[in-house]
């Protein structure tokens, strides 16, 4: 048995957004589940018998009735008339239901997932953007529930499908990250294992492989999980692209200007470039717009004008520029430079430090003996550094570090 109790790289500071959400359901759990759950209801409630109808059938022969009744609580049908019901879904059930949980081993698991990978999530898009991410992936979740139980009038609750889309926003934005294990079989031990690996496990193995052989109900909505993860790598991979292609903000005029007429414009910009005028090369480089800019600078221009950028206090504009060379020549003998001068940008300018350690680790891949080599490893040293939880060595697996 084991079960995850932290990651690394893990950003100082306090993540506001997911401990607010950690407090909201702590709170929700404290203040409905626990006292509701002591509360046995009046079974004369015309609610009482319109649950036990609904639900009831899908006992089967697993508990008898009127075991099924003594147990019945107020919670249960406070879950039936809050919690997400396919069959009659209404917005605010869809939100309620992502703060409501069964009991304290639902909410442990669920908080100390979000407690785990959440901070690196936020810290990648800012809190407001979290929170909407966490609440719209958490609808898609829901939904996707909704169409693979279609019909189906059993509530679901709990705050899984949220969590399951910040694991796939994880999943698509930190793959170089470890996440720390608590074996407990044969003997009690932590180990590293890569982030990808744990989270692929936990999306095929005890969601995936569940929902596609098992025949009959199994109390665990692996729809919702599958539907948020999904939703989560969806949005992920959107953001990636939309970083890439959309001009910077401080080049945001530079896209509405007419591209350059005469001639190549890409010629044209390299030889801006190599004459030093760095400001005029930016403003056409981003005037060409998102299908023009495809390959428009070769490695060493588009190195040469991010260098510029970042010195003249444009990292945003350094960066995707950088970004744009690495998708547009991943293979390249100065792609490992790129991801170098990502790391930096990223660690240093734009106070990224798990971010930066993706690119720390591919330049580090490219380059293990060179300066670029070494440069990476000082990057790698210096996100050890930034952390906020430093438990081991997790860097120290490899000879390299």
């Amino acid at each position: 048995m084991f079960f995850p109790i932290g990651d690394a790289p893990n950003p100082r500071g306090i993540p506001l957004a997911t401990y607010a959400l950690i407090a909201i359901n702590v709170a929700v759990f404290a203040l409905v589940t626990v006292p509701l759950s002591s509360v046995r209801p009046d079974l004369d409630d015309p609610s009482v018998a319109e649950y036990l109808r609904i639900i009831g059938p899908h006992l089967g022969d697993r508990v008898p009735m009127e075991a099924f009744v003594r147990q019945l609580t107020a919670y249960d049908l406070y879950v039936f008339a809050h919690g997400f019901r396919p069959a009659h879904p209404t917005a605010q059930d869809l939100l309620y239901s992502l703060f409501l949980h069964a009991g304290f081993a639902h909410l442990f698991g669920n908080m100390l997932f979000l407690w785990i990978y959440g901070d690196n999530v936020e810290q990648r898009l800012g809190p407001v953007r979290y929170l909407l991410a966490y609440v719209g992936t958490g609808v898609a979740a829901s939904l996707f529930h909704a169409f693979t139980a279609m019909g189906s009038d059993i509530p679901s609750i709990g705050a899984s499908g949220a969590i399951s889309g910040v694991l796939g926003c994880y999943f698509v934005w930190f793959p170089r990250n470890v996440v720390r294990l608590m074996l407990f079989f044969p003997l009690m031990s932590v180990v590293m294992v890569p982030a990808r690996v744990v989270l692929g496990l936990y999306i095929v193995a005890d969601n995936l492989l569940p929902f596609l052989l098992s025949n009959q109900a199994t109390g665990v909505a692996h729809g919702a999980h599958i539907g948020g993860f999904f939703a989560g790598v969806g949005f992920a991979w959107w953001s990636n692209r939309r970083a890439v292609l959309a001009a910077p903000r401080e080049y945001a005029d530079s896209a509405r200007m007419a591209p350059l007429r005469a001639g190549d414009p890409a010629h044209a910009i390299a030889d801006e470039i190599a004459g030093g005028h760095f400001e005029n090369a930016a403003q056409h480089y981003f005037a060409l717009g998102r299908g023009g800019a495809s390959g428009a600078l070769a490695p060493d221009d588009a190195l040469r004008l991010a260098d510029w950028l970042r010195r003249n206090g444009h990292a945003e504009a350094a960066l995707t520029v950088v970004r744009r060379l690495l998708r547009d020549h991943p293979r390249d003998p100065r792609a490992a430079e790129a991801h170098l001068g990502a790391g930096y940008l990223l660690l240093e300018d734009l106070a990224e430090p798990t971010a930066a350690y993706q690119h720390f680790r591919d330049a580090l891949d490219m380059d293990q003996d060179g300066d670029v080599g070494a440069l990476a490893r000082a990057g790698i040293a210096a996100v050890q550094a930034q952390q906020k939880r430093q438990w081991g060595r997790p860097y120290a697996a490899r000879r390299d570090y």
